[in-house]
């Protein structure tokens, strides 16, 4: 008996979900469907594939290994069914996007409803991670990463850039001053990144050449909640425009420094697998972003 294309979406779905609870939500069907289908997939393959523990779904080593299969067998039918629709220029199908939550709320939410209208045959699901992920792994058709690239097994597409400032909001200011040079920083209370150690280097002219290292006062691991700890007044922080333009648009937060600020502007590039063959829905939607971000009026009204 042959594995059919419900089995291999249940399986892949609990992989997904991490349970059988959350695979049945994810597609639309009941709990108890989706654990026949996963225990027919598993008796037609003479394997299991799922460790079931008391806490937790686990892949065993078959499992992995059949994973991929599975995962390239539905990416197949998917893209059968995407050059059907291509054939009526009407790009169609799921598409799968990753970015930092930073990004993703500041620059892809407020496009979507205009992609949507352009394209309201695809279904967009947007994922958001503030660490680098296994696209594969993740079934991400497309990822959207800042900064420089490493991972020479991907693709890239660079798509915008923008440029890193020093902000304080106007109550922070008027509560602890000014700071009137890179130095007197030592005596203001600064936000952080707790990793990369990379961004608590900020682009800023003084002894050290033109990146100052500092040691944040308070930490964090996303760049949207030192945004909203520098709004509350609580520090000065170097963030990028994409996720600041309106704030300092609205004077919710203030540039300081901005004479010995270098201009560095952080990559922003689409990523994924080299051997991907592109897809219309993956390609009108790095067409349609590149083209949005990259307008002036997306952009910081000074030009950044």
């Amino acid at each position: 008996m042959k594995t059919t294309v419900e089995e291999l979406q249940a399986f892949t779905a609990v992989v997904d979900g991490a349970s059988i609870t959350a695979a049945a939500e994810r597609l639309g069907q009941t709990v108890s469907g989706v654990s026949r289908a996963l225990g027919r997939l598993e008796r037609k393959l003479e394997t299991t594939l799922l460790r079931r523990t008391t806490r937790r779904l686990e892949l065993t080593e078959e499992g992995h290994a059949f994973l991929a299969h599975a995962r390239a067998i539905l990416a197949s039918i998917d893209e059968a069914e995407e050059q059907m629709a291509a054939r009526r220029q009407q790009p169609a199908g799921r598409l799968r996007v990753n970015a930092a939550s930073p990004f993703m709320l500041h620059a892809i939410v407020p496009l979507v409803a205009e992609f949507r209208q352009a394209y309201p045959q695809i279904s967009l699901e947007l994922d958001t991670d503030d660490l680098n992920i296994d696209l594969l792994e993740r079934r991400t058709d497309v990822a959207i990463r800042i900064g420089e690239l490493r991972d020479s097994t991907l693709h890239a597409r660079p798509i915008a850039t923008s440029r890193l400032r020093v902000l304080a909001s106007p109550a922070y200011l008027a509560a602890q001053g000014r700071p009137g040079s890179v130095e007197s920083l030592e005596r203001h209370t600064l936000l952080g990144f707790t990793q990369p150690e990379s961004l608590n280097r900020w682009p800023l002219r003084g002894e050290h050449g033109d990146e100052w290292p500092i040691a944040p006062a308070l930490t964090a691991s996303s760049g949207e909640t030192l945004r909203q700890l520098a709004l509350e007044g609580a520090g000065i922080v170097c963030l990028a425009d994409y996720m600041t333009a309106a704030d300092t648009l609205r004077g919710d937060l203030v540039q300081v420094l901005a004479r010995e600020t270098v201009e560095v502007r952080q990559p922003i590039s689409a990523v994924y697998y080299r051997n991907t063959q592109l897809s219309a829905r993956i390609t009108c939607f790095l067409d349609f972003i590149g083209e949005r971000l990259g307008q002036p009026e997306l952009r910081r009204r000074d030009g950044g």
